[in-house]
């Protein structure tokens, strides 16, 4: 379909026949995704503010449905890369973000981290060292004072504000950690993601949310405890990149409902069915 194409269907927007507008609209979206230029094209020079929303939309439920097809994507892949799924879950606010900037963005940590790091001592002593940087020197810290914003669930916004919830904080510490070759996993528990470092012969556990305090099995014991719930591997041992796109996503959602976006909490929790979902009942 060439502009010229475009222009006409976008020209029959605000047509009086609500029918003529419904079948113009399924149309445009029907051309999927590459059909996005255009109409943001289209939009700079159409002044009819009705139709300007109708393009908003559009282009909203083209970038929502091409955002859904990429998390299917991704977690049917064999990687599931952890950056990469943050990095999609973040373009359902800023769908122009790019991949390669959060890239960099991490290679610079990285760099600071690399500088100070030593690989020859204890497990103990290298995640001070990783502590050090993350906390003292790039003052990367919780955010206690929003911590229910949307802005703690994209990596980009805690990258730029160095604030964060814990799972946000975490999965920056735990790329970092990757990149050191740390064996720092994410856990799983209620109402408190953290790390554990896990060896065949060394397993402890970090706070990021709390500067990355250390901590042991035993803590776990006693927080489950108070929370009266029965002991499950789960909170113990380390979950999947799937796991933790999936609880990025219910924070998501529950800080839009808590901030009244209703509209943003359903789409969320659409995206959350996608990578939900199993292979085999597609």
């Amino acid at each position: 379909m060439n502009t010229n194409e475009i222009k006409a269907l976008v020209s029959l927007l605000d047509d009086d026949d609500k029918e003529v507008q419904l079948h113009v609209e399924q149309r445009i979206i029907s051309l999927g995704g590459p059909v996005i230029p255009f109409l943001e094209a289209e939009w700079e020079t159409n002044f009819n503010p009705i139709v300007q929303k109708k393009i908003e939309e559009l282009i909203h439920t083209l970038q929502f449905d091409a955002l859904k097809q990429r998390l299917r994507e991704w977690k049917d892949s064999e990687t599931q890369d952890l950056l990469e799924g943050m990095w999609l879950v973040a373009t359902y606010q800023y769908p122009d973000l790019s991949l390669e900037r959060l890239k960099k963005d991490l290679e610079q940590i990285y760099y600071d981290a690399w500088l100070e790091f030593k690989a020859d001592v204890h497990a103990y002593d290298q995640v001070k060292i990783l502590n050090s940087v993350m906390f003292s020197k790039l003052k990367f810290a919780a955010n206690t004072k929003n911590f229910h914003s949307p802005a703690n669930c994209m990596i980009n916004i805690v990258l730029d504000s160095k604030r964060g919830n814990p799972i946000s904080l975490c999965v920056i510490y735990m790329l970092i950690a990757h990149k050191l070759k740390l064996p720092i996993y994410g856990v799983n528990l209620p109402n408190l993601f953290i790390l554990t470092f896990k060896t065949a012969d060394t397993q402890f556990y970090i706070n990021v949310f709390n500067k990355g305090i250390v901590f042991s099995r035993s803590d776990i014991d006693s927080y489950i405890k108070q929370l009266n719930l029965p002991p499950s591997d789960i909170f113990y041992e380390p979950c999947s990149n799937v796991d933790i796109i999936k609880r990025v996503l219910r924070n998501l959602s529950l800080a839009f409902e808590k901030t009244g976006d209703n509209d943003k909490m359903e789409e969320v929790r659409l995206l959350l069915d996608v990578v939900t979902e199993n292979k085999e009942e597609e």
